[in-house]
């Protein structure tokens, strides 16, 4: 049997033994990137999603199985994807069904809510309709046969329940009656409120690759980021991916090749602004959060030699390799060019570079984690894609890391980016050194090579159609 698309596939979810209901209020943005985020939280809080049980993957209603409340809480305090978590005290299709679940719910269960010496406050959200403040009090009347024996407190109350209504995913046909009904009491909210504090904007020390807040915060919760962890960017940039793991307890560092941007030198990317300041660099960027703490280091290091010492070993990698479109793909020269060629200058501290092509960055960038990740630790980095040549068959892989999930985030018309999160489940060894082997592994993307001409091919028969049509 074939699993709706938009469906997580397994049978209707039903608590297990000692497993307890919670509704999950999901962000409807990066929806790709929500389970991933989810079930690598669930599993980084020592718990497990069910595999009985079914999501609707583009709603923002989840049903989740969990094993206690406190994994509940302990998801909420690092998910940027989920807005709020509520234990499940009744869902139905229609209002009559959700009355009678909620009739059906345990007392004992109830009970230690609904004390005459707490008080309590009812709130009431409709996702894709708008109510009326009538609606929304005579929503909250019919659940007077709720055993409340508390006062009702709007300002501080003890406990908030939420009666959740969904008018389904169509803003231009919107239902009458609502498709499913939830009700249950709040437990907490998500972290959303970091992709304001931590926008790129308001930052210090940005460049023209930046990763937008949420997306960084993301990437440290697909990686599994946890206290005290050691966590390692090999194209580390302004650092923006450091600060999300470093939110996190996480010490990190980072090397890049280009001297200038480790060193915070050069001329500035916001606009108005020619030449960086004086304090314009990672580490700044950390002290703006309070973060310096965590802060190891940066160095100036080409991604394709290793400086590291064998035995080194990394918590996790996560990165964003340069695609070639605002950033050049470049490492250093081999002897015998920096033999036959003069030093370029000293405006990035490199003396021969050459070439780096997609293929060559990932090859290495996998390598380097099968390598020095500790067992269980995880890589995440973004591989960029053509989406008429993409299947899923060209991602790369490696003998020591098995890939957990791979999100796309689209780009353009044509092109697209996915973030790959893989895991290391076996340790390193010297056949694992077999560079003819694990070539033949990643033949199928060196057809991207070329990514960046495919890229602007689009933009350029984009800009000459715009054109055409101007001059009709």
């Amino acid at each position: 049997m074939r699993a709706s698309p938009d469906r997580e596939p397994g049978a209707m979810a039903r608590p297990g033994a000692g497993r307890a209901r919670y509704l999950l209020l999901l962000a409807q943005e990066n929806l790709e990137f929500r389970l991933p985020e989810i079930k690598s939280l669930v599993s980084l809080c020592g718990g497990r999603l069910s595999s009985q049980q079914e999501l609707r993957l583009n709603s923002p209603f989840w049903i989740l199985s969990l094993p206690s409340e406190d994994i509940a809480r302990r998801l909420m305090q690092r998910t940027v994807c989920a807005k709020s978590i509520f234990e499940l005290w009744g869902h139905g299709k229609s209002t009559d069904e959700l009355y009678s679940s909620l009739k059906n719910y345990p007392i004992e269960n109830m009970a230690p809510y609904l004390q005459s010496d707490l008080t309590y406050k009812i709130k009431v959200h409709a996702f894709n309709k708008t109510l009326t403040q009538e609606e929304k009090i005579q929503r909250i009347d019919s659940l007077e046969f709720l055993p409340f024996e508390g006062k009702v407190n709007l300002k501080k109350p003890d406990n908030i329940f939420w009666l959740l209504e969904d008018y389904g995913m169509d803003p231009n046909n919107i239902p009458e009656h609502p498709i499913d009904l939830y009700f249950g009491r709040w437990i907490a909210n998500g972290q959303r409120d970091l992709i304001e504090s931590y926008s790129v904007k308001k930052r210090h020390f940005i460049g023209n690759t930046s990763m937008d807040a949420c997306l960084a915060f993301i990437m440290a919760n697909h990686g599994r980021v946890k206290p005290n962890d050691v966590v390692f960017d090999p194209f580390v940039g302004t650092g923006g991916l450091l600060i999300a793991s470093a939110h996190f307890g996480a010490y990190v560092f980072g090397t890049d090749i280009d001297y200038s941007t480790v060193h915070g030198l050069g001329k500035a990317s916001r606009k108005n602004q020619k030449w960086r300041g004086p304090d314009e660099n990672i580490r700044a960027n950390l002290r703006q959060y309070g973060l310096e703490k965590h802060y190891l280091d940066a160095f100036v290091s080409d991604a394709s030699r290793p400086i590291w010492r064998k035995g080194t070993q990394f918590d996790a990698i996560i990165t964003d390799p340069p695609y070639g479109i605002r950033e050049a793909t470049r490492r250093t020269g081999s002897q015998k060019e920096m033999a036959k060629m003069t030093e370029k200058g000293t405006e990035n501290h490199i003396s021969i570079t050459s070439n780096y092509h997609l293929s060559d960055i990932l090859f290495d960038l996998l390598k380097f984690a099968a390598e020095y990740l500790v067992i269980g630790g995880r890589l995440v980095y973004w591989l960029p894609i053509y989406k008429p040549e993409y299947t899923e068959e060209i991602i790369p892989r490696h003998p020591c890391l098995k890939l957990i999930s791979n999100c796309e985030q689209t780009l353009s018309s044509h092109t697209s980016r996915y973030l790959i999160t893989m895991e290391k489940v076996k340790e390193f060894e010297d056949e694992d050194h077999d560079v003819h082997i694990l070539e033949s592994q990643y033949l199928p993307y060196k057809s991207h090579n070329s990514f960046r001409d495919k890229y602007f091919s689009g933009v350029t028969k984009r800009i000459a159609k715009e054109e055409k049509d101007s001059q009709k």
